[in-house]
């Protein structure tokens, strides 16, 4: 069976999904990467519930012009302030078996300036 980039990710992720669980004290902060858009999600492992969710589809994001790096910094911010107002601190990344560079960088550098602890 040949490796393809999907089975690969897969592989990566299900591996970090056994270290990385989110409480309620610290959720998990995901993040999904399309080939156009960012999505990061702040779940709640332990009730199975979604706390905050911000995208690149976001009218405030998708109108800012800019590559997708810079996107996915505005994201990351947007999930950081929505998290704090929400009364989270701290949380886990979950980078989802992406390479942490990039996109996936951007994302955990704005969320972290936005007053998230990783």
């Amino acid at each position: 069976m040949a490796v393809t980039k999907e089975s690969r990710r897969a592989k990566i992720k299900k591996r970090i999904r056994g270290v990385v669980n989110g409480t309620a004290k610290a959720p998990r902060l995901s993040v999904f990467r399309s080939n156009s858009d960012i999505y990061a999600q702040i779940i709640d492992d332990v009730a199975g519930k979604t706390l905050v969710s911000a995208s690149s589809k976001i009218k405030e994001i998708a109108s800012h012009k800019g590559n997708k790096v810079e996107q996915a910094k505005l994201v990351g911010k947007a999930v950081g302030e929505k998290a704090i107002q929400a009364g989270i601190q701290a949380v886990c990344f979950d980078r989802n078996g992406y390479l942490y560079h990039g996109r996936v960088k951007s994302l955990a550098d704005g969320a972290r300036e936005a007053g998230l602890k990783f």
